[in-house]
């Protein structure tokens, strides 16, 4: 099978590029083993939170420049500013494409999303169904919020986020509470406690007659309040339709947040993003693994798959975007950590007494979030010291950076994603055009 784009990996970096590839017109494929880190991810889009040295970031693309003198190797520096802003620009205008809507604050600086655990977490951009605390005032125009939970719910404790939001001196004078809607058809999902998730309540509240009696038991536990927050239960695509006919019934300013795995938030995101590359004309090949691939004067002319093993998947561009240690895109031995498909050159292999702080909640990072593949400043990687001309690393794969202490794991995965698309759609271009001028030679000759 022959392509002009082949994307291993099906998370934010992979179907980023696959999405920006299938747009300008290439024939593309996306090899994704399994359910993607998104499934666990809170759903909003980190740009910079922290500099390596642990400094906060109020405004994230003025602080590229910081970022670049105190680490001249991190995937932002090579890409620069301009290009990690147009690639976020991008996604933001896709994702509206798609219906789901992220938006940022008006004064180019992060805000603040509650997490289930009543802290709070900087990010660039959020979905609309989040609610957006401004970094110089936490508690703005808020003088009564509510957590609200269902009933037999475990994956949001709102006691738990109240007394963490009560310590908070932001939130001196606001009044916190607390209550437990029952949920329709409860008894009859009680057979499992594993069965009675996000994902599962979410189907329940599909049905309108059934959304209308929860509204209900809100408005009588509640009473009133200025905020709502509540665990993101309202489904994987429709999820904002739903909070706002909720709105609706109550009169509730709500507001979701992520829950523990599976996170809708996240998976709204996911499947935002295969819809619209399916629609594009993409091909997705889902539960298979990259076994190998052969390489020919410094190119990858083609790979192998688990499910294709012996029919070699051909492409002109190939860009390997299969995450960090989670996702198996890396793989740590004993005494080394290597990337398992290809045998790329890693960056920083030290010893393992180096991978870690002796304390496991350091203020400083521990080395292994670090290690990943070296690239160039086109991000491409080498094996052996060769550069392998036309394949490509994105996201978590990378090395010289810290998605989780720095809070860029995100943007990072998009930024660079973008820009290996950028690449490849020229890369792809150019070659029309080599054709282009060859073929009337080629027709003179035959005549």
């Amino acid at each position: 099978m022959k392509f002009d784009s082949i994307i291993i990996g099906g998370g934010v970096a992979g179907l980023s590029c696959a999405i920006r590839c299938a747009e300008a017109g290439l024939k593309t494929a996306v090899i994704a083993a399994g359910q993607s880190a998104l499934h666990f991810s809170s759903g909003s889009v980190d740009v910079l939170s922290r500099l390596p040295n642990g400094e906060a970031v109020d405004a994230p693309f003025s602080a590229f420049a910081e970022l670049k003198d105190q680490c001249p190797s991190h995937p932002y520096s090579k890409l620069g500013e301009l290009q990690c802003r147009e690639a976020i620009n991008w996604y933001q205008d896709m994702m509206e494409h798609c219906g789901v809507y992220l938006t940022a604050q008006a004064d180019e600086k992060n805000h603040y999303r509650v997490t289930p655990m009543g802290t709070f977490r900087s990010t660039w951009l959020s979905q609309q169904t989040v609610y957006q605390f401004p970094h110089h005032q936490l508690a703005e125009g808020l003088a009564e919020i509510a957590l609200v939970t269902v009933d037999g719910f475990r994956d949001f404790q709102p006691q738990l986020a109240a007394d963490n939001l009560s310590k908070l001196s932001a939130f001196e004078g606001v009044k916190i509470k607390t209550a437990a809607v029952e949920l329709p058809d409860f008894e009859s999902m009680q057979r499992n406690p594993c069965e009675f998730r996000s994902i599962d309540i979410s189907r329940v509240l599909r049905d309108e007659t059934k959304l209308h009696a929860f509204a209900k038991s809100m408005i009588q536990q509640v009473g009133k309040a200025d905020l709502v927050v509540l665990p993101a239960i309202f489904g994987n695509g429709d999820g904002a339709a739903t909070i706002k006919l909720l709105e609706g019934l109550t009169g509730f300013k709500i507001c979701e947040l992520p829950t523990m795995p599976p996170s809708l938030l996240g998976i709204r995101l996911e499947e935002a993003m295969k819809s619209h590359f399916k629609r594009l004309g993409g091909l997705i090949l889902s539960g298979d693994d990259v076994l190998k691939g052969e390489f020919n004067n410094g190119r990858l002319e083609k790979i192998f798959t688990r499910n294709h093993e012996d029919i070699p998947l051909v492409a002109d561009s190939f860009l390997l975007a299969s995450g960090s240690f989670f996702s198996k895109g890396l793989s740590a031995q004993r005494h080394a950590v290597n990337e398992p498909i290809f045998g790329l050159d890693m960056a920083d292999n030290t010893h393992r007494d180096h991978w870690y702080q002796p304390q496991f909640f350091a203020p400083q990072s521990h080395p292994f979030m670090r290690m990943g593949v070296d690239c160039n400043k086109q991000l491409n990687p080498t094996i052996n010291q060769q550069v392998i001309k036309n394949l490509y690393c994105a996201g978590a794969i990378l090395a010289h950076y810290d998605p989780v202490q720095e809070g860029s794991g995100s943007g990072v995965a998009i930024s660079t994603g973008y820009y290996v698309a950028q690449q490849m759609i020229a890369a792809h271009h150019h070659q029309l055009e080599q054709v282009t001028v060859t073929q009337p030679k080629q027709e003179r000759t035959i005549a």
